[in-house]
């Protein structure tokens, strides 16, 4: 919604979906990194339909997340999109049963911190000031960020775990 429009997500946001997420909903859908959604809800940006716009960064997020045709289909037509459609254009990760969807995301959150917190951290910084810009900008962006991760001490400690095949003990340094 609109209160997310300047707010910067620094950190991985996972979205548990359960139930419909129409117009302001489908926004914050859009300002987060994974989504889980639950069979049988709903997406879509239907504000046109009441004569107004999505105002809370939809109109910016959808069509880079999404092929362009589809996002102005979204955005132009105001309808309801079934979760399975919007799983098949990627605007969700997952569709399951709506017992499953809270017990899924955290799941895939607690993946996410058995890896490297400073190449988590530096992904997610990377992709967020990289987005839309040149090939050359991004990955000028990309070089950055990655330096201070390949001369941590978790850089070494990644290897080493894989070739001693053990699970790596990341420190955050």
């Amino acid at each position: 919604n609109g209160l997310l429009r300047g707010f910067e997500l620094l950190k991985p946001v996972i979205a548990a979906i359960q139930g419909d997420a129409l117009a302001g909903g489908t926004e914050l859908v859009l300002a987060t990194d994974l989504r889980i959604a639950a069979e049988g809800c709903t997406l879509g940006l239907t504000e046109v339909a009441r004569g107004l716009i999505p105002g809370g960064g939809g109109v910016s997020r959808l069509p880079r997340q999404i092929p362009y045709c589809k996002a102005m289909e979204v955005l132009l037509i105001g309808d309801r999109m079934p979760v399975e459609e919007a799983w098949r254009i990627g605007l969700v990760n997952e569709v399951v049963a709506s017992r499953e969807v809270l017990p899924r995301a955290l799941a895939m959150a607690s993946r996410i911190t058995e890896n490297g917190p400073l190449a988590v951290r530096a992904v997610k910084d990377a992709v967020r000031r990289s987005d839309g810009l040149p090939l050359a900008e991004a990955l000028r962006i990309e070089s950055e960020v990655g330096v201070p991760v390949f001369t941590s001490n978790d850089a070494i400690e990644g290897p080493m775990a894989f070739m001693e095949k053990r699970k790596p003990v990341f420190t955050g340094h």
